[in-house]
């Protein structure tokens, strides 16, 4: 692990230097693959589902990644830390208890910094489109109007995806609404989004969900979503993966 260093905003529409791995969850629903291994280390076309990840961190020019444990954490610990070159990994340690998003990013908070990040849930797996999407996300990015930036697919091309779509978004990009009740909603959330650090307080005490804090941005007309241009796998079964692995073979 590193010690913590003084970040700043980046204005310019670059990849924020530092980004969240979210990673501590029990990936109950990926069993029994998750029996002897945290969800992460699960493989996917030939590697664990975290590298994947790092790969597009290290691709976009992220420089460090904060990664919270829980579930099998040694495992995970060992396998992230001093492995992948060019970024400083940081461990935002929550073994003895889980926090769920929301309360993962108050547990990370004073090694975010005071700058945007890159919030990443870990069995994340997505492929560019024309532009690389995490720095498509960046050049989106509008600190005077934004507290959270996320990256969603259209349900149609939401692959894998067994759920009934998140949220709904204007033309501008603003998101407006979250799906209703008996509806589909348009837009899946595809685990990928840039937040501002000072969208993180007045937390409540425990483990909590990041909608809270998005139903903040919503509110306050400060949440937006950029649509993403390549594919995105919804990898949370262990059904899912021969799915995207064929995808990933046939181009």
């Amino acid at each position: 692990m590193s010690r913590q260093r003084t970040l700043r905003p980046d204005p310019g529409g670059r990849v924020p230097e530092t980004a969240m791995v979210m990673a501590a969850g029990l990936g109950k629903r990926m069993r029994p693959l998750t029996a002897t291994r945290p969800k992460p280390l699960v493989e996917v076309a030939g590697k664990p589902l975290i590298d994947h990840v790092f790969d597009r961190l290290a691709s976009a020019g992220v420089t460090r990644a904060v990664v919270n444990v829980h579930y099998l954490a040694d495992t995970l610990e060992a396998h992230v830390t001093n492995r992948f070159d060019g970024i400083d990994v940081v461990i935002s340690d929550e073994r003895r208890q889980l926090m769920e998003t929301g309360g993962g990013l108050v547990q990370a908070r004073d090694l975010l910094g005071d700058a945007p990040v890159l919030v990443i849930n870990s069995d994340n797996l997505w492929i560019d489109g024309p532009v690389d999407a995490l720095k498509l996300l960046s050049h989106r990015w509008d600190d005077a109007t934004m507290d959270a930036l996320l990256l969603v697919v259209p349900y149609a091309r939401a692959n894998n995806h067994r759920g009934q779509g998140d949220f709904r978004v204007a033309p501008d990009g603003r998101i407006i609404g979250r799906r209703k009740e008996g509806a589909t909603a348009p837009f899946v959330y595809t685990g990928i989004q840039i937040i501002h650090p000072r969208l993180i307080r007045d937390w409540p005490e425990g483990p909590f969900s990041t909608n809270l804090f998005w139903n903040r941005a919503i509110e306050a007309g400060r949440a937006y979503a950029q649509v993403h241009q390549g594919l995105w796998f919804d990898v949370g079964t262990p059904a899912a993966i021969p799915k995207t692995e064929a995808v990933i073979a046939n181009g």
